[in-house]
Order: structure tokens, then sequence, then C-alpha cells
């Protein structure tokens, strides 16, 4: 590369730090004169590099948004953690580039990359594994993503078209106060104005959105992931399960995540009457959970190996009963004699 073209390239790299440089300091970074640097510029200028110029005693030149992006200029580390960016993003299943978005812009961005640097960037990227496997995608589009996150910056009501889970839909007006992703998923929690209450929404599910005029203030209270991992946890599943278990709250919590359950400090005690239980100084919890199906949630109480009780529901307790005797019986079995 001729040693203009790389000042040139350098020049680019510099204004995309972001910020006003002066041309004084541009001139020292890049070891020319004044006018050279100004020569520079209208190279990048008619590369369709959007260069603006800013009078004034600390003027300089700057870069302006433009109407594409303009070429980027990536250090060994930067590339590295671009594409390593993209792949975990894709692997996880919260990248927001919708389709084949994710693989066209690593494809892009290997295309050009020095040899020397791409094979470099492969080696590590075939010799990776991951111990999970690839979570299934629900990428929001870029066309209902970027308007909702400007409206939860600026404080902006926003009209969604939804479908929710069982089909039915509609138009909705929210204030979001928040965008979350979470298991592989993207949510937006707010006040639905249409339901007069506060509401979770899945943004795959959402197909077109505009911010309207007017704005709100977030109310006070927990933050957006609270919210929607709280929304998760309470949604109206088949069964609403109640039980206490002796343990601090973050003990408990470790096993039985937000989004999964509420878990709250209850000084009522662990048996059926609230005057205590096995071990009655420790602390004990309730715990409060919505579920489809009831099959799994004795083995999960069984691994926390601590003493629990369950409230509710009834149908439950037989559950609990029925895997303590095949524990029980598997206990008594002893292994064949080869």
């Amino acid at each position: 590369m001729s040693r203009p073209v790389s000042r040139v390239l350098t020049l680019l790299e510099l204004l995309q730090a972001g910020g006003v440089r002066t041309v004084a300091e541009l001139a020292d970074r890049l070891g020319v004169g004044e006018r050279t640097v100004r020569r520079y510029v209208d190279h990048l200028v008619d590369l369709d590099v959007p260069v603006e110029s800013v009078r004034g005693r600390y003027g300089g030149y700057r870069l302006a948004p433009g109407h594409r992006m303009p070429p980027l200029m990536l250090t060994d580390d930067e590339a590295l953690a671009v594409l390593l960016g993209l792949v975990a993003g894709r692997r996880t299943g919260i990248t927001a580039a919708a389709g084949t978005a994710g693989e066209t812009a690593a494809a892009k961005v290997r295309r050009v990359l020095p040899e020397r640097l791409r094979h470099r960037l492969d080696a590590v990227l075939d010799s990776l594994t991951f111990t999970t496997a690839p979570a299934g995608s629900a990428a929001p589009e870029a066309a209902v993503l970027l308007p909702i996150a400007d409206a939860v910056r600026h404080h902006r009501p926003v009209a969604i078209r939804y479908t929710g889970g069982r089909g039915g839909g509609g138009e909705r007006t929210v204030y979001p106060y928040g965008l979350v992703a979470h298991a592989g998923r993207w949510y937006v929690t707010g006040r639905d104005l249409s339901a007069g209450a506060e509401r979770t929404f899945r943004l795959d599910r959402v197909s077109g959105a505009r911010i309207l005029p007017g704005t709100f203030e977030p109310p006070p209270g927990p933050g957006p992931a609270e919210r929607v991992l709280t929304a998760l946890a309470t949604a109206p599943y088949r069964h609403a399960v109640t039980v206490r278990i002796q343990g601090t709250a973050e003990e408990i919590r470790t096993r039985l995540p937000p989004g999964v359950a509420i878990v709250t400090a209850d000084d009522g005690g662990g048996d059926a009457s609230g005057s205590g239980g096995p071990g009655g100084d420790e602390p004990w919890c309730r715990v409060e959970m919505r579920v489809e199906r009831l099959d799994w949630v004795p083995g999960v109480l069984a691994s926390l190996d601590r003493p629990f009780v369950v409230e509710r529901p009834d149908e439950l307790r037989g559950l609990v009963a029925d895997l303590a005797g095949r524990l029980l019986e598997a206990a008594r079995h002893t292994p064949p004699h080869g």
C-alpha cells in the first residue's frame, strides 16, 4: 500500500474514534503538513465518506452521520472482537441480526481483512467449540428493534402490531420502559395503554412499530430486567405453585433464578401451622411459581436438599410423595452379582 493511501486510511481511523479533530492534531498524527491533511480529507469525501468541516476556534474535522456506513479500520483485537461477537450472538440466540444478516456481516469483515489476520482468526473460529447446544433464533427485525429502542431512549409512546402466543393480536399503544435480552429472546416491557396495565412483549412477535407524538415519564421502581423476569415467573400458566423452603433468598435463587420463581423471605416458618420446622432457627422463604406441568417440580425441590413444605396445589404433594417412594425403592435395590 502506498504511503498516501495508507495515510488517508489512517486519517479515517482517527476520525472514526469520534469527536472533532483539529487540522494541527491530524497533521501531527500523520506526520504531514496541514495542507496535505485537507487534501486527504478531500480524498475521503470523494469516496463518499461523510466528513464534516467544523469552523471556529476549536474547529477541525469530524465524521457526520451518512446514508451508509463508511469503511471501517479495525485493529487485530477489534476484528477478533467483532467476529467472536457475531458468532457468540448467533450461538446464544440474542443477536439482533435477523435471518442471515449475521453470516453476511461476518463474511464482509473477513473479506476485507489482510490475509495474515484472516488465517489467524479462522484458526480461532475453526478450533472453537461450545458446551451448550445452539439456541433457537428469535431475532427481532431491525424495523421493529430500532424504533422501539429510540422510543425507550426518548420516553416516547410507540404503537406496535403484536401477535400473542395463542394467535390473537392487534395494535397496542405502549409506554416502553426498556429492552431486555433473556434466554435467547428480546423483550420490551412497559405500560400497555390499551389494557391499562404493565405488560411484557416478545419482540419476535411484533410485526411493526412506529413512534407516536408526546412523551411520558417512566415510573420509579424495579428496572426493566426485573420487570421482565417477574412477568415471566408469574405468567398465567396452568398451575400456581407455592412452597416454603428453608434457606435464605440468595441461596434459593441460585437454584430457582428470577424468571422461574419469585422468592421472598418468610417469617412464618416452614410447617403448615407456621410454627417453624426442622432447624427452626434458620430462615425460611416463600417460593411462588406458575407452571404448565407439575411433573418436573418434585425433582427440582428434591435437588435443593433443603426442608420444604408444599402449600399448593394439593396435587403437587402427591407427586412429591410418589417421587420419594420411587427413590426409597431404588435405594433398597442392590446391584446384581456378576
